[in-house]
C-alpha cells in the first residue's frame, strides 16, 4: 500500500526526532516517496542535511523560503501528497493543530492540507496525561485525524517512565499501511447511499438533576459516522450526551434518551445502512421525579425501573422500510462472542459488532478498540487498532457487502 505513494513527514522538536531518520528509510524502502518538513525546534536534534539525504530531496523548513514560495511552496506541499504524517508529534505541534494556527511552515502545510493526517505522539507522560494535551488530541480526533501511539516506557529524562515514547518506525509503517489501504478503499464506495449512525451513551432522567446513563464517550460511533461520510454517503448521526464536537459533512440529531433516540432513528427513515453503535440504557426510572430527590428521615429512596425500548431490535424486525444491512454493537465484560451470537440471533440484525469493555480492556472513553464481526457466515477477529481505524474497516466491509446481490427470498 506504500509503493509509489506520496508521504509528507513532518518532524517536530523532540529527542524522539531521531527515530525519524529510520522512519524515512523504511518508508523508502517501501517504495514510497518521501517529502519531509523539519520545525525549528526539530533542527535542534537532526539536521535538514541528514533528513534530505536519506529522504533524496531538500528538507523544507523555512515557511518564507525565497527559492519555493514563488509558487505558493508550502499549499504545493499540503496538497501534492496522499498523507501527512508527524513524528515526532509533540504537545506544542498538537496544540497548534487543535487550535487552527499557521504562524510556521509546518503548522500552515496542515492547516491547508486537504489529506489525511497520521499523528505519531512524542512527550514526557505528565505533558501527554495534562488536560490540555488530552483536550487537543480530542478535538483532532473528531476533526478526522487519526494517531498511532504513544508508548509506554522509560523516557530521556531520567527517572520519568510512562506513556509518552513515539512508536517505533515500523508501527507507524503499518498505521501507514493500514491507513492508506483503508482510506483507499473506502473512499466513494458508498457514493449515492444514505447511513444511519447512532452514537453515544443515552441518559435517563431520575429526577431534573440526576439521571441514568454508562461510560460510553461516543468516539467509536462518531468515527463510524465520519468514515461513512469520507465513503460518499448521506449519513445521518443520532448522538446521545457526548462532549465530542459533530463531525462535519452530516446531518446530526442530539438526544438524551432511549425513547428519543428511537424516535429520531424512525423519523429518519428509510436508510440503506443503519449502524447502532450507541450504547442505549436497557432501563428507565418508572416515574422521574418533577422535583430534586432530598434526603428523609424516611431513608433511600424506591426507584422503580422499567425496560427502555429496544431500538436494535425494533429496526431489525421491521416488516416495512428495515435497512438492508443492520449493524449492532455488543459491548460485553465477559463471554464476549457467546452474548454476541446470542445477540445476533435474538435482535435479528445482520452483523454484530462485539468487543470487551471490562475496565482493563480501556475501551469504554479510550481511543482503541479490539472488536470481532460476528454474522451468520462466522466471527472475523479484528486486530487492534485505532478507533478511526474500526470505523474505516467497518465501511469497507459494509461497502463490500452492499455489492454483493441482495439474497433471493
Amino acid at each position: 500500500m506504500i509503493s509509489n505513494k506520496r508521504i509528507l513527514l513532518i518532524i517536530s522538536g523532540g529527542i524522539a526526532a531521531y527515530k525519524s531518520l529510520d522512519l524515512i528509510r523504511r518508508l523508502k524502502e517501501r517504495g514510497a516517496a518521501v517529502r519531509v518538513i523539519m520545525t525549528k525546534a526539530a533542527q535542534q536534534f537532526v539536521t535538514p542535511l541528514s533528513a534530505g539525504a536519506i529522504a533524496g530531496e531538500r528538507a523544507y523548513t523555512d515557511l518564507f523560503d525565497a527559492v519555493t514560495e514563488f509558487d505558493i511552496g508550502h499549499i504545493r506541499l499540503a496538497r501534492d501528497t496522499d498523507l501527512v504524517v508527524i513524528a515526532p508529534a509533540t504537545a506544542d505541534l498538537i496544540a497548534k493543530m487543535a487550535g487552527g494556527h499557521a504562524d510556521d511552515l509546518a503548522s500552515t502545510v496542515l492547516l491547508a492540507t486537504d489529506k489525511p493526517i497520521l499523528l505519531a505522539p512524542a512527550m514526557n507522560p505528565h505533558m501527554w496525561r495534562h488536560r490540555a494535551t488530552q483536550r487537543n488530541l480530542a478535538q483532532l480526533r473528531a476533526d478526522g485525524v487519526s494517531a498511532v501511539g504513544p508508548n509506554e516506557g522509560e523516557m530521556a529524562e531520567a527517572g520519568e517512565a510512562g506513556p509518552g515514547r513515539m512508536a517505533e518506525p515500523l508501527e507507524i509503517v503499518a498505521a501507514i499501511e493500514g491507513l492508506l489501504a483503508g482510506r483507499t478503499a473506502a473512499r466513494g464506495a458508498l457514493a449515492g447511499l444514505r447511513i444511519l449512525v447512532t452514537s453515544g451513551p443515552t441518559h435517563e432522567a431520575i429526577d431534573p438533576v440526576r439521571y441514568l446513563a454508562n461510560r460510553s464517550s461516543g468516539k467509536q460511533g462518531h468515527a463510524i459516522a465520519r468514515a461513512a461520510a469520507e465513503a460518499g454517503a448521506t449519513v445521518t448521526l443520532v448522538s446521545g450526551p457526548v462532549r465530542l464536537p459533530d463531525p462535519p459533512g452530516m446531518s446530526v440529531v442530539h438526544v438524551e434518551s432511549a425513547r428519543a433516540m428511537l424516535a429520531a432513528v424512525e423519523a429518519r427513515l428509510p436508510a440503506d445502512v443503519a449502524v447502532f453503535a450507541a450504547a442505549v440504557a436497557d432501563w428507565r426510572v418508572a416515574e422521574a421525579g418533577a422535583q430534586k430527590t432530598k434526603k428523609t428521615a424516611a431513608g433511600l429512596p424506591v426507584l422503580t425501573l422499567v425496560e427502555n425500548p429496544d431500538i436494535l431490535a425494533t429496526i431489525a424486525k421491521r416488516k416495512q422500510g428495515r435497512p438492508r444491512l443492520v449493524v449492532g454493537f455488543a459491548a460485553e465484560t465477559e463471554r464476549v462472542l457467546e452474548h454476541a451470537r446470542e445477540k445476533l440471533a435474538r435482535k435479528g440484525c445482520d452483523w454484530i459488532v462485539a468487543n470487551d469493555v471490562s475496565k482493563e480492556s480501556g475501551v469504554m472513553g479510550g481511543d482503541r478498540n479490539t472488536v470481532h464481526l460476528v454474522t451468520a457466515r462466522g466471527i472475523e477477529a479484528w486486530p487492534s487498532q485505532s478507533k478511526e481505524e474500526v470505523a474505516h474497516a467497518l465501511v469497507a466491509r459494509i461497502a463490500e457487502a452492499l455489492k454483493a446481490p441482495a439474497p433471493a427470498k
